[in-house]
Order: C-alpha cells, then structure tokens, then sequence
C-alpha cells in the first residue's frame, strides 16, 4: 500500500478510536466520526486525483478493499446518526419494532444485490478490472445509480456496493447490540415485576414532570443525563410505559399551571415537616 493512503488510515483510525473514548452519546460520536471520516476521504480523493497507479492491481485493491473499508464507516455512522435521530422514545416495543424495521431495510438490500453480494462474499476475482477500474460502467452489471453523479476519478461502478455491504455489517452489529439491550430492559422489568417492588401510582405526566425537573436540575450525572435514559430508568423502576414522553413534556408547558406535582410535593413535604416539629 502507498504510504502516504496507509497513513492516512492511520491517522483515521485513531482519530476514530479517540472520539469513541471521548463521547458517550452516539450522536455526538457519530457527527465527530462523520466529519473525520469526510476529511480524510477529501485528504485521498486529492491525492489519487494528483497521482497514478503504479498498476491496474493497485487500482483494483484500492476501489475494491480500501476505499470502501473508510467510506464504508461513512456510510455506518450517517446512518447511526438518522437512525438515533428518528428513533422513538417512550415505549420498548415501539424502540424494538423500529429498530426491526431498520434491520429489514438491510436484509432488503441485500435480496436487491445478491449476485454482488455472492460474488464479494466468496472473494471472486472475474470481473475485478470490469468494477474496480475507473471509467468502466456496464449496465449489465448493476452498478449503483450514483455512480455516474460521483467524481469520475475516485470512483468505479461497485466500490460503493462493496462499502454499503461493509456499512451494512457493522450496522448489523449494533442494531442487534440495541435490540439486546432492550430485552434486557424488559427482562428486569419482569423481574422488577415478580419481586413486587413500588409502583408508581400518581399519572404519567406527573412522571414526566418529575423526570425533567431531575434533569433540569442537574441532580442527575451533574447535568449532563439524557432525558431519553433518564426516563428509561424510570420506566423499569415502576414497570410503566411513559409513551412519547417528549409530546407529553409538551402539554406540561402549556398547561395552567406546568409544575404541579413539584408544587403538590412540595406542601406535602413542608406539612411533614411542620407535623414533625410540632
């Protein structure tokens, strides 16, 4: 591998591995990884603009394994980033059917691209100078659509399929990784549940009034909690569905009066007190 590629991917690679280690929400990790990613994509697609091939080998292993294996975390964290941007909050079930939902869309590209797929998978070779050679497209052999919008210098006709094939692997993984920890949550709330600990007998959006005024208040990781896990600790506390909780916080702010369970409490605990010292 030329030199300066492999330190390229070095520096990426730890780029990549100080983010994970730096940010705990996958939001934030997924938009630092992006713009390091598309950095050092913009670093390559210069360099190779500017430089030749020693031989079609070279180019070969270059569109059919390297580029693919960065552009290919690209792909990966764009779609964590939609993906955790649209997922629902409030019920397990809902998280649990969307997340199936994602996972189908990848087990359908997949049956769209089977033939690629078989013939990547088993490390065929046949038609390596036909994909992974630049301006070489033939209809016949399926090439993606956006081929013919990309840079014509940084691109052959299947390099993004071999990339969205490893994308769709590592997606696989976490997807699957969030889907486990979901029955988990529901395994200990069923526990919760048998050993018959509290419920929560006030309503829900007195629930999700506490919920953001423990946020809010910083009482919670200094501030810094996500409402999103907060309210998930609450669910399995008190084995309750809380919904869309967001929506909810929404009709506590329009309401007459938005604080009153803190308000309520607040009597209840200084009648307490007043009782005790009397």
């Amino acid at each position: 591998m030329d030199a300066y590629i492999s330190d390229r991917i070095k520096t990426l690679n730890s780029a990549l591995e100080q983010i994970d280690n730096d940010f705990a929400n996958i939001l934030k990790k997924a938009e630092k990884s992006i713009y390091r990613i598309n950095n050092c994509l913009k670093e390559l697609r210069k360099y190779i603009n500017l430089n030749k091939f020693d031989s079609q080998t070279e180019e070969i292993l270059f569109f059919k394994e390297i580029k693919p294996s960065i552009y290919s975390k690209l792909i990966y964290f764009v779609e964590i980033f939609n993906i955790e941007s649209r997922r629902p909050a409030g019920s397990i079930l809902a998280q649990k059917k969307y997340l199936q939902r994602e996972l189908k869309k990848m087990e359908n590209y997949f049956a769209e691209n089977l033939d690629f797929y078989q013939y990547y998978r088993n490390k065929m070779t046949f038609l390596d100078d036909k994909i992974f050679v630049r301006g070489k497209y033939d209809l016949c052999l399926y090439a993606d659509p956006s081929v013919y919008d990309a840079d014509p210098n940084f691109s052959t006709s299947h390099d993004y399929k071999v990339a969205r094939i490893m994308a769709n692997d590592l997606l696989s993984v976490y997807l699957n990784s969030e889907l486990a920890a979901l029955d988990r949550q529901t395994n200990h709330r069923k526990n919760y549940m048998k050993e018959g600990t509290c419920c929560w007998t006030e309503s829900k959006i007195a629930l999700v009034e506490l919920i953001y005024a423990l946020q809010t208040g910083g009482c919670i990781n200094n501030g810094t909690g996500d409402i999103k896990d907060i309210a998930v600790l609450f669910e399995t506390a008190f084995n309750i569905d809380l919904g869309d909780f967001y929506r909810t916080f929404l009709e506590i702010k329009v309401r007459q009066n938005p604080t009153k369970l803190l308000d309520n409490m607040r009597i209840a605990l200084l009648k307490k007190i007043e009782e005790q010292d009397g």
